[in-house]
């Protein structure tokens, strides 16, 4: 057939022009074609020579600065063009299909407009990007020219009486309105931007975040193309793929992105909310008022999106319909009675009749559905990550201002808050996220169902209704699934409770073998967190099931319903498989709808706690304003104020007016340079209810002197420091602050007319360096702990670090001092927590210094060092007010000040001269502790003393921790060597699935699950198919009869009994096969879950000490929580859906193939194209979920060290410090999880476009095959319903691709520990070889002994040898580090000895077992651990004794009218770690529990270290006459302790110096024993 422009009929009137040459139709079609040709001409060299070369006059790095005017409706407006100008085409086609000859002018015109239209945009993106206003008159040209000629053609369309009834005019009509707009558009850059036609262009001016290098999130910069597709992220993933991304590869999160910018919108709402004078301004509803009023718009924006996505999404079923239909009919061409000038015009229906015209709008419905949909979801997602940002800040600012007695008297924990942080926050995140779904689920059920029912009539409703009531039931099981999720947590929470105390006390639970009585303890727990899982599981396979099985009986009933009922009815193909479709999509919404009525619900309940947590108490309000005006200059002269705390629920308004006087009075130098704090009349209380704490409080601390709080345990020292602080509440009196003292870091400028009392009165207490009793450190390296964000300076930082002994411990720890420490990091002992604590506080420049009694975990010899160099040399000699708490009264001669207290009231107060004199039996019964005579004369000893410690200290360097740090060193160095390999094989290794752990994963589970489980999945895959491929051929045969019916003429009726009884044996088989693959799923998951955990816990508690003196504490607990989480919950539910997704497709391209085996041809780049897709994606998924949860741990954990240290950072006034690092943790986590959304929809996008060109090649595929091979209607309507449910299937295939290998990462993680080699517990002797009462006598020979930590150490004790006779009572003493606990460990085997041995009455211990070695010695720590559960359990948790036993041990150890007072006696409860008792009380208990022991050796390793002299003095005498007929060992680091020894043993470097009774060594005058008395005293 030949070709012409305007077509070679013999009749034809194309050539015709003798009306006029306007109204020839191929010549107005000639015409349009000439601004397309201008447009290509012009912009063709401009488009493609050297954009790359012009410089742009705005440096920035991003070339996304999008700045016309008008940019965003241009981009919809050319998509809306591209659209009209394909259906252009595609008419043109179609109505020349009717003609004789070829007619190009029909479709070629806008054929060429279509180039054109590609080519204006990407002009114009060039000329925007680079910023080339001017070119930009091309464009102007081409519009007004374009509008021009469409103008024409309409014109003359009308003339020729051409109407709305033909599609042709329709379009002309929707060009000529395009072009319209586009035109107004481009006049529109000219006005605003007056590049032309206006003599001073304007200049604009990029936004901030694009001229920062740092940000590179670019989703709300660049054009609306590549916002649709994710087109800004290709490089980002490409480049994921070459290295690890990291939080600097992501960069800087946008402004309007940033915490800081979404806490001031939301603070901005709750402000609004409060100026409406609501009642009740931080209730639920306000809150909710808030949230939408800052939110709100993003949300709307979204569920637009997602409603127009799932209209678009009902274009699959009426296309498919179509199709079918059209196949299917035998008469397939319609002429169309229009013919004017020549050509015919074709109606809009004649045009939808066409099969190929269906499966093109279908292909660009899936495109615009996907687009639409992934919006919707980011813009959802993005808006949930700003709401929970802004909330966290408003927490923790919140938190800043907590009143401490809320959080010590328990109303609210630092769990309560970490959980509004880590769960509440989340929980709103994700309600916003689920939110569109509340508006667009209603309208997509409506229409699904309508829809329905006009292709099936009623019949459609009664399997509509098998869904919808079959969703109360889904909700029910959503409901139950969410309890039993709660209750798992309950348990697991426990279990990991049990697990932490387990692991911080391993080294007690070693030394007194009760590793089988915790063991069994998280075991028993582990046994009910099983059962809750077991129902988890059941609750999860029911919803798995139903998920695949509602389907499937809809489908049943409604076919069999309508086959039976309607003898005539429609039952073709095209509205079967249509059908099929329309239930799908009706599945999804009902099975959302539960996972969103619980996620609304739970987010109900997340507010009002969040309402809760806002409203409740708050400290002293100034504190709001300190961190605004922190660098207002500096000035040295205040006046002196009361400083008070609020209670909010009494009105504060008259409080302040009371307290005027004392502001307005001037305040006389002598005065004021007299004291630093001065406190009348005070009444400090921790409750407002309660009795105060503190009573009658008048004292006077003063300036740039040493004052000492000293008193017994309990009697309210650390409460008087906090009082003084401000942290407690005061009932009345006045603090007052002399601010005088030029503060050296927070002098600020205030002026008094502006500023109220109360705000003047908080900033006269500039920052207290204070060091609280229990040290408080940060989830930092050891350096940063110390220096605490104050300037670096090297010889003040090592002055510190020598004054608190601290170098030898840092060089002890793996990486020195740049060793992570905290509660993420390694363990330190708790002398060392609290030098590190001491260490920050002499760091600090501040005026004013608190310690809270810092000697109490530390041996005399550091005590000495510390008050020597540290506080009288680094501090005293300043001239800085120092406050200190301390029980070591020694100490008292060197304070300017003491105040005694006693019952939280004030003793005495004055110099200790003035105490003598006025209180001389104070004076005497301190003296009688302190072991003095004359102060003076000890004073001067202590100093020459200490200097000859100090020589001797640089001398020393014990290589016991040179040893170590070998050691560490050496395990450093195995995993750089490999990694520095070379770089591929490690970025082959992440492109990489962990098949090995995949592999150990099933294993677990045993040989009868594995073959279950994959037999079912293939079982129930091939079932799912041959329902459908049934349906296929019983449709076709049913119209087939039909049709042959019709051409004989008869009444006969076909049936369908046959093909219905198949049908429903295939489906109720199929429902049978989706309960048991979810059933096989969870089993194998609970089997492995239960599996894995037992063998780990095994493997953990007999690992060697060594294992846990080297792996963190925070790893080995992650492995139990965060990795046994994932192993029991997660993975299950990821495999079932890898499995079914995966096979869906399979089997979906599989029936594609069959149906249309040319597919097969356009398969292979698709299936490339994903292949690589899916490959780039894993590895970058991988990083970013990573990183979403590495951020989430410092954010989490800065939650909750901020809630222990509150007392800490308001008395150094870093509040602001604080939020500030806050918000850098948010952002960070923020940025994080924005980009893991933007990849996930980067993948999702590429896959759905791949999964529509599936759809588009299978339908023009099988329409052809159709028309020329005679493919049945039925194979038709199959194929196309199986490649929409690819394009459904394959983003969620690699989605939980990329899941399951994340997931797996636990399974190797875990199994990595599980190949931790155990400790010996066998040994040579049997049970009934050892006598049942050893060791009997107490007798100890050592001989020769060498021991070390490890087989690659260096040994800690050389060639030792001693013989200790029964029932003596032996002092050993040395240095830190001389091996003294060394010795001690040796004789419970926790170390390794290589050398010698040790023979305790008569038996050498190396054959024994360890459980029984170690059940028939006692030891007591250094550090107290006491475990949850009651006293009894502490005491002796292998309940052997009898309680008169119990109270026996209580009683020597000074305990028992303590315990009698509890409620419940020896069941009252300890809290975690013992909380609820002091430090010395926790000792005395560790005591009792080495008493309950009636063990004839009894080692006490440091253990009166944090007890107070007095105490400290009765159990000597205790331990001297209880234990008279027992051996005691006795490690000390208060020489005076061992002075009653029958033998000292004095340690240096491993080997023993002095072995002989005190009373000898004290006449040498060299021993190294004596000096050490003489320091001691």
């Amino acid at each position: 057939m030949s070709l012409a422009f305007c077509g070679s009929d013999n009749n034809s009137s194309a050539y015709k022009v003798n009306h006029g040459v306007l109204n020839n139709g191929c010549f107005v079609d000639a015409l349009n074609v000439v601004p397309h040709v201008f447009l290509l001409f012009i912009t063709f060299p401009i488009l493609f020579i050297g954009w790359g070369s012009q410089s742009s006059k705005v440096h920035i790095h991003h070339s996304t600065w999008l700045h016309f005017p008008g940019h965003n409706l241009r981009w919809i407006l050319t998509f809306v063009l591209l659209f009209v100008l394909v259906c252009e085409i595609a008419e043109g086609i179609v109505s020349d299909g009717f003609s004789k000859s070829r007619h190009l002018h029909l479709y070629m015109p806008p054929g060429m407009a279509f180039l054109a239209a590609i080519t204006s945009i990407i002009y114009y993106h060039n000329i925007e990007t680079s910023n080339f206003p001017k070119l930009l008159i091309a464009l102007l040209f081409y519009w007004t020219l374009a509008f021009i000629t469409k103008t024409i053609k309409f014109v003359k369309f009308c003339d020729n009486n051409v109407g709305f009834l033909q599609l042709r005019f329709c379009l002309t009509g929707l060009l000529v309105v395009l072009y319209g707009m586009l035109l107004l558009v481009e006049i529109n850059v000219i006005r605003v931007r007056r590049y032309v036609f206006f003599k001073k262009p304007k200049e604009v001016k990029p936004p901030e975040d694009l001229q920062d290098l740092g940000v590179r999130f670019l989703q709300p910069f660049v054009n609306l193309l590549s916002k649709g597709t994710y087109w800004w992220m290709n490089t980002f993933i490409k480049t994921a793929h070459k290295k690890p991304i990291d939080l600097k590869a992501i960069g800087k999160l946008p402004i309007a992105m940033r915490a800081l910018t979404n806490y001031m919108c939301l603070n901005e709402a709750f402000k609004a909310q409060k100026s409406k004078n609501t009642p009740y301004p931080q209730g639920s509803k306000s809150i909710w008022r808030a949230l939408c009023y800052a939110f709100g718009r993003p949300l709307v924006l979204s569920s637009t999106f997602r409603i127009l996505a799932d209209m678009l999404g009902f274009a699959g079923p009426l296309c498919i319909s179509g199709i079918v239909h059209h196949v299917g009919k035998e008469n397939r061409t319609i002429y169309p009675q229009t013919n004017i000038m020549g050509v015919y015009f074709i109606s809009s229906q004649e045009f939808l009749a066409n099969a190929y015209v269906l499966a093109v709008l279908l292909f660009f419905a899936l495109l615009l559905q996907r687009t639409f949909l992934q919006a919707s979801y980011y813009v959802a997602i993005e808006t949930g990550i700003n709401l929970r940002g802004a909330i966290q800040t408003k927490i923790y600012n919140k938190i800043m201002r907590l009143s401490t007695s809320n959080m010590s008297m328990g109303e609210m924990t630092a769990a309560q808050i970490c959980n509004l942080v880590a769960i509440d926050t989340n929980q709103l995140m994700w309600f916003f996220f689920l939110c569109p779904n509340l508006w667009a689920m209603p309208v997509q059920i409506i229409v699904g169902v309508l829809l329905l029912y006009y292709l099936l009539g009623i019949s459609a409703l009664i399997g509509a209704a098998v869904i919808i009531v079959l969703a109360p039931v889904q909700y029910f099981v959503a409901t139950k699934l969410s309890q039993a999720q709660r209750s798992t947590l309950e348990y697991s929470n426990e279990r990991l409770k049990k697990t932490n105390e387990m692991l911080r006390g391993i080294k007690l639970l070693k030394l007194y073998a009760w590793e089988h009585i915790f063991h069994s303890n998280v075991e028993e727990t582990r046994q009910k967190e099983m059962t809750s899982l077991k129902a988890f599981a059941l609750y999860t396979s029911i919803s798995i099931f139903m998920n695949a099985a509602i389907p499937i009986a809809a489908v049943l009933i409604t076919f069999v319903v309508h086959a039976h009922l309607f003898d005539n009815a429609d039952f073709s193909p095209s509205v079967a498989f249509a059908s099929i479709s329309l239930f799908h999509i009706l599945v999804t919404p009902l099975f959302l709808l539960s996972s969103v009525v619980r996620s609304t619900v739970k987010a109900l309940v997340s507010v009002q706690k969040l309402g809760e947590f806002l409203s409740s108490e708050e400290i002293g309000e100034e504190h709001e304003k300190c961190s605004e005006s922190s660098s207002k200059g500096n000035q040295s002269k205040y006046q002196a104020v009361p400083l008070k705390v609020v209670n909010r629920k009494r009105p504060a308004r008259e409080d302040w007016n009371n307290y005027n006087s004392p502001l307005r009075r001037p305040v006389s130098a002598t005065e004021a340079d007299d004291f630093c704090v001065k406190v009348t009349n005070g009444f400090f209380t921790w409750t407002p209810e309660g009795s105060p704490t503190l009573s009658n409080i008048d004292i006077r601390i003063p300036q740039g002197q040493l004052t000492m709080i000293v008193g017994q345990v309990g009697c309210g020292k650390s409460s008087l420091l906090l009082g003084i602080l401000g942290e407690m509440q005061k009932v009345s009196g006045s603090v007052i602050w002399n601010s005088s003292i030029p503060d050296s870091e927070t002098g600020e400028d205030v002026s008094p007319d502006t500023e109220t009392a109360v705000d003047i009165d908080i900033r006269k207490r500039g920052s207290v360096a204070y060091a609280s009793q229990k040290p408080w450190l940060l989830n930092a390296t050891v350096e940063e702990n110390i220096i605490f964000d104050s300037p670096f300076n090297t010889q003040r930082y090592k002055a510190v670090i020598d004054a608190c002994s601290l170098q030898p411990d840092i060089d002890i720890l793996p990486h020195g001092d740049q060793t992570q420490i905290g509660e993420r990091g390694i363990n330190l002992s708790g002398g060392q927590r609290q030098r590190i604590s001491v260490a920050r506080a002499l760091y600090q420049q501040t005026n004013v210094v608190f310690l809270d009694d810092p000697f109490s975990a530390l041996d005399i010899h550091l005590s000495d060092h510390l008050m020597q160099e540290g506080i009288l040399n680094m501090l005293r000699d300043d001239k800085r007010t120092v406050v200190l708490v301390t029980h070591k009264l020694q100490y008292l001669p060197h304070a300017d000040w003491i105040i005694a207290m006693k019952d939280g009231t004030i003793q005495r107060e004055g110099t200790l001269k003035d105490i003598q004199k006025s209180e001389s039996e104070l004076f005497e019964h301190w003296k009688t502790l302190m072991n003095r005579q004359d102060q003076e004369l000890e004073k001067e000893i202590l100093v020459e003393r200490k200097t000859v410690f100090d020589m001797k200290n640089n001398q020393k360097t014990t290589y016991f921790q040179e040893s170590l740090q070998d050691d560490e060193d050496d395990e450093d160095e195995t995993p750089e060597s490999e990694d520095d390999d070379n770089l591929s094989s490690v970025l082959h290794q992440r492109a990489k699935m962990p098949w090995r752990a995949c592999g150990k994963y099933l294993s677990s589970a045993g040989f009868l699950l594995l073959p279950l489980l994959v037999l079912s999945q293939l079982l129930k895959h091939s079932v799912m198919v041959s329902i459908d491929y049934w349906l296929a051929q019983w449709t076709s045969a049913a119209i087939g009869s039909k049709e042959r019916n019709c051409s004989i003429c008869e009444e006969s009726k076909f049936e369908h009994a046959f093909y219905i009884r198949i049908f429903s044996i295939l489906c109720c088989l199929g429902i049978i096969l989706c309960l048991v693959t979810s059933i096989a799923v969870e089993w194998t998951g609970l089997k492995v879950a239960k599996k894995l955990h037992s063998v780990l816990l095994n493997k953990i508690i007999l690992a060697p000490m060594r294992f846990f003196e080297t792996t963190p504490l925070g790893s080995i607990l992650n492995r139990f929580s965060a990795d046994c989480n994932t192993i029991d919950q997660h993975i299950p539910a990821t495999l079932e859906c890898l499995s079914r997704s995966t096979l869906l497709c399979l089997s979906a391209l599989a029936m594609i193939s069959y149906v249309t085996p040319v597919f097969l041809i356009a398969l292979v780049p698709l299936a490339v194209m994903c292949y690589f897709i899916q490959k780039y994606f894993r590895v970058a998924s991988r990083d970013l979920q990573q990183l979403d949860d590495s951020t989430q741990l410092p954010l989490l954990s800065h939650f909750s060290e901020t809630v222990e240290g509150l007392t800490t950072i308001r008395a150094f006034r870093y509040e602001s410090r604080f939020k500030q690092k806050l918000l850098e943790y948010t952002d960070s986590n923020n940025i994080a999880s924005l980009f893991l959304t933007a990849a996930n929809r980067w993948l999702e996008v590429r896959m759905e476009y791949i999964g529509a060109c599936v759809v588009l090649i299978a339908a023009v595929a099988s329409i052809t095959n159709s028309l020329y091979s005679k493919l049945p209607s039925g194979l038709v309507g199959l194929g196309l319903t199986y490649a929409l449910m690819v394009s459904n299937y394959l983003n969620w295939m690699v989605r939980n691709l990329a899941d399951m290998e994340l997931q797996l990462g636990a399974v190797k993680r875990l199994n990595g520990f599980i190949k931790t080699e155990a400790e010996n517990y066998e040994g040579l002797l049997s049970p009934a070889q050892i006598p049942p009462k050893w060791p009997d006598q107490g007798e100890i020979q050592i001989q020769n002994l060498s021991v070390r930590y490890d087989s690659t150490l260096k040994p800690v004790l050389k060639h030792v040898s001693a013989h200790i006779s029964p029932g003596q009572k032996i002092g050993i003493c040395g240095r830190t580090g001389s091996g003294k606990s060394s010795f001690s460990l040796a004789f419970f085997r926790m170390v390794d000895t290589f050398e010698g041995r040790i023979i305790i009455d008569g038996i050498d211990i190396a054959k024994l077992p360890l459980q029984t070695l170690r059940s028939r010695l006692s030891i007591i720590l250094q550090d107290p651990i006491l475990f949850s559960g009651t006293i009894r359990f502490n005491l002796d948790p292998e309940k052997k004794c009898t309680d008169s036993t119990l109270w026996e041990a209580l009683e020597i150890a000074q305990l028992k009218h303590v315990v009698k007072a509890l409620p419940g006696g020896l069941d009252a409860i300890v809290t975690e770690g013992g909380e609820n008792f002091s430090q010395g009380q926790r000792q005395l208990f560790c005591l009792a529990r080495a008493f309950v022991r009636k063990t004839s050796i009894f080692i006490m390793d440091e253990a009166t270290a944090s007890i107070d002299m007095a105490t400290e003095n009765i159990l000597q005498k205790v331990v001297m006459t209880a234990f008279a007929d027992r051996t005691v060992v006795t490690i000390a680091h208060r020489v005076h302790t061992i002075l009653n020894a029958d033998m000292v043993i004095v340690m240096k470097r491993g080997v023993i110096l002095e072995y002989d009774k005190p009373e000898v060594l004290l006449e040498k005058e060299d021993s190294v024993f004596a000096s050490f008395v003489q320091a001691d005293k």
